[in-house]
């Protein structure tokens, strides 16, 4: 075989090696740490606090959680929870039915984490029953199924379970993360849902919010 031919096939060995081994880089490397929609700047979020309406907290007469339809389907198999999951996770993998079967997830609002979905709670920034008694009362079923779906705004957080059901439904006033480093964020994303969403605020509720945006 003349010399020039068989220079050129080593270059193609050499080439499919190359991009195999590329190739296999991609595949093994560890995924990000992924996380919600990052909020609005502090700044514009004190101007959104101080255009949203002040008023009492409503009633939650007549609330149920079934009127905010949740987890809806996403894509495929998955559903917002697991969705969410895989958003917030590290090296997530899922099952045929879109299930979290291993991954590593790092719970923002008190720093622990966890390697089993099952630890993990979805948590609504913004509580449906606290958007209920903030004018979410007077919605659509459509328009409250988007409001606890929503992947778009900061309202959906991947968090240790016991910790979101401490929360509960309690605003800014009453709750805010352990994790002090987070608490910035925590009241740019509840500013952020807010006013995206026109519901009001009571009047303890802005003033812990204006606290925590001032030091932010």
């Amino acid at each position: 075989m003349p010399a020039g031919m068989i220079y050129a096939r080593r270059l193609a060995v050499f080439a499919t090696s190359a991009a195999l081994t590329v190739t296999g880089l991609l595949a093994t490397a560890p995924a990000a740490q992924a996380a919600m929609p990052t909020p609005v700047s502090a700044a514009t979020a004190r101007t959104y606090l101080a255009a949203l309406t002040v008023k009492a907290e409503g009633s939650s007469s007549g609330y149920s959680r079934d009127l905010f339809p949740h987890w809806i389907t996403q894509s495929g198999a998955c559903n917002t929870r697991e969705t969410v999951l895989k958003r917030d996770g590290v090296n997530v993998v899922t099952d045929s039915s879109c299930a979290s079967v291993s991954g590593s997830w790092y719970s923002e609002y008190d720093g622990a984490t966890w390697t089993a979905a099952s630890d993990l709670d979805i948590d609504h920034v913004v509580a449906l029953s606290e958007a209920w008694r903030s004018g979410a009362n007077a919605w659509t079923t459509a328009q409250r199924q988007a409001f606890a779906n929503d992947l778009t705004r900061p309202q959906l957080i991947a968090v240790t379970d016991n910790v979101n059901q401490s929360k509960g439904d309690l605003d800014p006033a009453e709750w805010l993360p352990s994790r002090t480093a987070y608490r910035c964020t925590y009241a740019r994303a509840w500013v952020h849902v807010k006013y995206h969403w026109n519901l009001s605020i009571d009047s303890a509720e802005k003033s812990a919010l204006q606290s925590v945006l001032n030091g932010c």
